[in-house]
């Protein structure tokens, strides 16, 4: 499906452009998705790419490929888990400000992003971040998380929120109205994810999590629809209207998201939070304007942060 030129998307890739843009190392572009994606980021501004892998292999995938290389950066590091620890090590020595997953498996760059000693641990959780754009929706849909914590326990789960809260704010979108998802909107002691959607409600209220608007347990229909929470008597600031679907666990969130992408024509761009500078994580399902939405989120927030560290204290 095409998208109007007035899209979620094109107005955060617009945005992007304005910016500066950031230094991004690239974990092992060696592909034609990844490299391509990283490349045509560049030719509209949004970041500064560093590849980062077997020279002779990206400049081959170039070449394949038709992409010109320009005078991008390249390190060389001669395989994927070697190209993972350098792309890693050029943001802890601050040459990137940016981290972009190219054609190797998540789970081997995220190895050397939560490594105790070498990594880019924060004092947050990691977690992932789907920003939605779906054709039958007013507004960008966030759906956390859906690629990184596989059971998340209650705090996890806290530190899930307060991520994706910050990524919010960051983008420039205020205040998000935030449904914890699970299959009933009451609160059942047989499906523990409800009694967790409701500490975490408790949790804003004590001031524990702030930023944002809660509700808990709601169902994806009353969730998102606003007919749905009317009928069921569901009165909340976000029931019916909700910006960020908070899913019980990693399953649920990624069959919601694909089924998103695959039944109802929408796009999925993807960043990790919590870490010490946002990562780009794509799939290689992803649609070229997916993969740039995701570096202009990424690029934006990466901003955000930079302009907080820089504020002086009160």
């Amino acid at each position: 499906m095409t998208l109007p030129a007035s899209s979620h998307y094109d107005k955060l890739i617009a945005r992007a452009q304005t910016l500066a843009p950031a230094q991004c190392a690239i974990a092992h572009p060696c592909d034609e998705p990844s490299l391509s994606s990283a490349l045509q980021a560049r030719d509209l501004g949004l970041l500064q790419p560093i590849l980062v892998g077997p020279e002779l292999k990206i400049r081959a995938t170039a070449a394949q490929h038709g992409l010109d290389l320009g005078n991008a950066r390249i390190v060389d590091a001669p395989h994927s888990h070697a190209a993972a620890e350098r792309a890693v090590a050029l943001v802890r020595n601050g040459e990137a400000t940016l981290l972009m997953k190219g054609s190797l498996h998540t789970d081997e760059l995220m190895h050397e992003v939560v490594a105790r000693d070498t990594g880019l641990r924060s004092g947050r959780r990691i977690s992932h971040v789907f920003i939605m754009e779906v054709p039958t929706y007013a507004e960008p849909l966030f759906i956390t998380d859906a690629a990184i914590n596989i059971f998340p326990d209650l705090e996890t789960k806290a530190d899930i929120i307060r991520n994706v809260i910050d990524l919010h704010h960051g983008l420039g979108l205020g205040e998000p109205r935030i449904a914890i998802l699970s299959a009933v909107e009451q609160v059942t002691p047989s499906i523990p994810g409800t009694i967790e959607a409701a500490a975490l409600c408790k949790m804003a209220d004590r001031g524990q999590i702030t930023g944002g608007l809660l509700d808990g347990p709601l169902a994806l229909d009353n969730a998102i629809s606003a007919d749905a929470a009317r009928i069921k008597g569901i009165h909340s600031p976000v029931a019916g209207i909700a910006q960020v679907l908070v899913v019980p666990d990693l399953e649920a969130g990624n069959m919601l998201a694909k089924n998103l992408t695959f039944l109802a024509n929408a796009e999925a761009a993807g960043i990790v939070l919590g870490a010490r500078v946002p990562i780009i994580l794509t799939s290689r399902a992803d649609s070229p304007r997916s993969r740039l939405a995701s570096c202009a989120v990424a690029a934006i927030y990466a901003h955000h942060l930079d302009q907080q560290q820089a504020r002086p204290l009160a």
